[in-house]
């Protein structure tokens, strides 16, 4: 046989076997709860680890795209693995086979030292292994007794293309069935189709129509629609959670521990409210950020019955997945902070990707310190004696969100006419409120745009400048202030450890 030949489907069988060994192990996944195969293990494994810059690098560049584009290339190195694995079982077995154990080896570690792992977690690398390696093992046999007796090449050839065969349809069918028993398993989406939240008790009042800059085209709505709502979590395996199996338990530094199943939730007076979120990672001017009416319950209510003890100080919450954000006590406890646990988001049940069945919201700090999604665990206890996902990787403990400004309209690098251009966009200083937005054009005396009405304190401002633009290249820059009087610094920061800070900017171009 010609050596490329060869070496072609050598590399053909390298792959079909890393094929087999990811459906096996999606497979058992499906049967033992291990909430994902290799892939979703070793890529939550990565996420864990990955320095604060590196995260920030990744979510400037891909957004919310980011899981996609972990997972993908996740995907490349596996192909590039299976590739060496084949070519090397062919020439020099069995280092492909050992290649196939060293990955296996891997992703069985990443799972097992994931939060909430058990024994089980490693099963689905160890099955995927052994069914992949029995395939290469057995069809890389079937190569070399072809190369090397061309004479009875034809025996051979066929033992061979029917192993190959028969073994990448077979992982197409198992991939395809793990993925549909998986989706069938959880039936989440159904299930939440078929929630009816009941109505609010204290309903928030409807948006002003002089909060809502409806003239400018371009500026952000003031309310998120759900499908465009920025989602930045360390999940890569969406958690399915059935409201029927959900519970929250409230302990630690309690006199009281309590244990709230959903339909307790649902049957206590539910509360609306409006808040805007954001994403600690948010670079300036950056869309990590969104406004929603969220229905839910207030947290300092069931805080209060559990009565906290002396010197507790933190509440640490934790999600079904593992994830943990410590949030100060006093922020949840306070009587004047919508601090809830939310069922609803903007009319309907919550997203499964937004934390459905129930996520935490709390007006004014930033989602990693706060809006644990999935979440099932209230610990109160201290900041001295526990310490949160994101803190144990150099972010700060509190995470309040800072004074901030954007300009939506125009956008970056846009041509547009001369004579009275709208610049604008959206503030913030959540549980603050903005008084003041000003704008500064070619480095001149900050004027002062015009702010639509506040909602509230909890979410962000809309507010537009006329500017009288004239021919040529300029350079736009926003600052905002807030109710207590703090002006959003010029100092230019990254988002760790706790929030980017800097005025945000735009060049446009005035024909």
């Amino acid at each position: 046989m010609p050596p490329r030949r060869a070496a072609l489907l050598a590399i053909l069988t390298g792959i079909v076997s890393a094929l087999v060994a990811l459906a096996s192990a999606e497979l058992v996944a499906v049967f033992t709860g291990a909430g994902g195969g290799p892939l979703v293990a070793v890529g939550g494994f990565v996420i864990d680890i990955v320095p604060p810059g590196v995260k920030d690098t990744v979510i400037a560049l891909f957004g919310t795209g980011d899981k996609i584009v972990l997972l993908a290339s996740l995907a490349f190195a596996v192909a590039l693995l299976a590739v060496a694995a084949g070519l090397l079982e062919f020439r020099r077995p069995p280092l492909g086979a050992l290649v196939l154990v060293v990955v296996a080896g891997l992703g069985a570690l990443a799972a097992v030292t994931r939060e909430g792992a058990t024994g089980l977690s490693a099963a689905p690398s160890i099955v995927g292994m052994v069914a992949g390696a029995l395939v290469l093992r057995t069809a890389s046999a079937r190569l070399r007794a072809w190369d090397e007796e061309p004479a009875q090449g034809g025996t051979d050839r066929r033992s061979f293309l029917r192993l190959v065969g028969i073994a990448g349809a077979a992982a197409v069918v198992v991939g395809v069935g793990a993925r549909m028993a998986t989706a069938a398993s959880a039936a989440v989406t159904a299930v939440r189709e078929a929630v009816a939240l009941p109505k609010a008790a204290s309903a928030a009042a409807p948006v002003p129509a002089a909060a809502v800059l409806d003239d400018v085209e371009g500026i952000s709505s003031f309310v998120t629609p759900n499908a465009e709502f920025y989602r930045i979590d360390t999940a890569l395996s969406v958690p399915s959670v059935d409201p029927a199996d959900w519970s929250l338990r409230i302990h630690g530094m309690v006199e009281e521990e309590i244990v709230l199943t959903w339909d307790e939730l649902l049957a206590l007076p539910l509360e609306e409210h409006l808040v805007t979120l954001s994403c600690v990672s948010n670079e300036v001017g950056g869309d990590l950020i969104g406004t929603a009416l969220w229905l839910g319950y207030p947290i300092r209510e069931l805080l209060a019955r559990a009565r906290p003890t002396a010197g507790a100080d933190m509440v640490l919450s934790r999600s079904i997945d593992g994830f943990t954000a410590s949030s100060p006590l006093e922020v949840l406890a306070d009587a004047n902070r919508a601090s809830i646990l939310a069922v609803g988001m903007n009319g309907e049940p919550l997203p499964v990707e937004h934390g459905f069945p129930v996520r935490m919201v709390v007006p004014g700090l930033y989602g990693y310190v706060s809006a644990t999604k999935w979440v099932t665990e209230l610990k109160v206890t201290t900041f001295a004696d526990d310490v949160a996902y994101w803190s144990t990787r150099g972010w700060t403990e509190r995470g309040p969100i800072k004074v901030e400004s954007r300009i939506d309209v125009p956008r970056q690098g846009q041509a547009v006419a001369a004579g009275t251009v709208a610049v604008a966009g959206v503030a913030w200083a959540p549980h603050t409120g903005i008084s003041k937005v000003e704008v500064q054009v070619d480095g001149g005396v900050w004027q002062s745009a015009r702010l639509a009405e506040a909602v509230t304190a909890d979410t962000w401002i809309q507010w537009v400048y006329e500017w009288d633009a004239l021919p040529g290249d300029h350079v736009l820059l926003v600052r905002a202030t807030d109710s207590e009087g703090l002006t959003q610094t010029s100092d230019e920061a990254p988002p760790a450890p706790d929030g980017a800070t800097g005025w945000h900017l735009r060049t446009v171009t005035v024909a």
